[in-house]
C-alpha cells in the first residue's frame, strides 16, 4: 500500500495569522495560439498566475493545481476573453479550500505581424508589437485589459519652423539681388541647400491599453495595431527600398508633431474601442538626452 504524502499547506497552519491579497507564480512560460481574421500563430508568453489567500490560518496555496490549469489557455484553440474568463473561475474553484474568492493572469508576449512596404510591391517585412494581457475575475466580475506598444516616427515641429527660416534667410542671402530668376534655377538652388538644416527626428512609443469587453469573440489586438499607427501615420518601418524611404520622409514632414500632437491624436483616434483608454506617448529625443513624455485617458 502507497503512503500518503504529506501536504503541509493543508496539515500546517500559519504562525502568523494574515490573510493575503494574492499568492501564485511569476514568469510561466508558456504557448499561446492568436488568432484574429487571417491572423493565426502561436507564440512564446510569459505568465503570471495568482489567488487571494483571505484565510489568515492556512499555510498556503496549491501552486501546481494553478500551473496544471494555465493548460486552459495553451490546448491549441485560440486565445480569447472567454477562455481567459473560464481558467480564472477554474483557479478560483480549485482554491475553494483556501477560501479563494479571486484570481488573476498577466500574459505578456510579443505578436509579430507581417507589414508591407509603403510603395514597393511584394516588399514586406516583420514588426513585433509587445502585448500585455491583465485578466481578472474579482468577486465574480470579470475584467480584462489589453496594452500594446507600437513604435512611431516624431519629426518636431518647432525644429522644423527653425529650419525653414534658415533656409529661407540663406535663399535671401543669396538671391536678394537677382530679380531675373526662373522655377528651375530655384529647383537647383534647392538640391543644393534645402538640407542647409534639418529638423531633428526620434523612434517614439505609443503605449495604449484598452478594457475589453468579456464577450468579444477574439482580443482584437491587431484591429488596435492598425488603429495606433493610423492615428500617429508614421509607423517604423521594416524592409525599406529608395522609394519607401522617400515615402516615409514625406509622411514625417506631413505629420510634425509634438509629444502632445501624438497623444490627442490618439486619444480622439481610438474608436476601435467601445471602454476606457489610456495612452502614454514617448519621444526619446534626439535633441536631448531626457525623453519626451504624455498621458492621456479616453472615458
Amino acid at each position: 500500500m502507497t503512503a500518503l504524502l504529506p501536504d503541509v499547506s493543508l496539515t500546517e497552519r500559519s504562525r502568523s495569522l494574515s490573510p493575503l491579497e494574492w499568492v501564485g507564480m511569476q514568469g510561466i512560460d508558456l504557448p499561446v495560439l492568436i488568432e484574429e481574421g487571417v491572423y493565426r500563430r502561436e507564440l512564446h508568453a510569459c505568465v503570471d498566475a495568482q489567488v487571494d489567500l483571505p484565510m489568515p490560518h492556512t499555510k498556503g496555496i496549491h501552486m501546481s493545481r494553478l500551473y496544471r490549469l494555465l493548460d486552459g489557455l495553451a490546448e491549441g484553440k485560440p486565445l480569447t476573453p472567454g477562455n481567459l474568463q473560464e481558467v480564472l473561475a477554474a483557479m478560483v474553484a480549485s482554491h475553494h479550500d483556501c477560501g479563494s474568492r479571486n484570481a488573476r493572469v498577466r500574459l505578456e508576449f510579443a505578436l509579430l505581424v507581417k507589414r508591407p512596404a509603403l510603395v514597393t510591391p511584394k516588399l514586406s517585412g516583420w514588426k513585433s508589437y509587445p502585448v500585455t494581457l491583465e485578466a481578472s475575475l474579482h468577486e465574480g466580475r470579470f475584467t480584462l485589459q489589453a496594452s500594446v506598444t507600437v513604435g512611431y516616427s516624431s519629426t518636431c515641429p518647432c525644429s522644423a519652423a527653425l529650419s525653414r527660416q534658415l533656409i529661407e534667410q540663406a535663399f535671401l542671402a543669396a538671391h536678394r539681388n537677382d530679380t531675373t530668376l526662373t522655377p528651375e534655377q530655384v529647383a537647383e538652388w534647392l538640391t543644393h541647400n534645402a538640407t542647409l538644416a534639418t529638423p531633428h527626428s526620434q523612434r517614439s512609443e505609443a503605449q495604449v491599453q484598452v478594457e475589453l469587453k468579456p464577450t468579444a469573440q477574439d482580443l482584437g489586438l491587431i484591429a488596435l495595431i492598425n488603429a495606433i499607427e493610423q492615428a500617429v501615420a508614421t509607423p517604423v518601418q521594416t524592409a525599406v527600398k529608395r522609394a519607401d524611404e522617400q515615402a516615409f520622409a514625406a509622411l514625417n514632414g506631413q505629420n510634425l508633431m509634438f509629444v502632445e500632437d501624438a497623444a490627442r491624436r490618439l486619444i480622439n483616434g481610438l474608436a476601435i474601442s467601445d471602454g476606457e483608454a489610456h495612452v502614454h506617448v514617448r519621444h526619446i529625443e534626439s535633441l536631448h538626452p531626457h525623453d519626451a513624455v504624455a498621458w492621456g485617458r479616453r472615458d
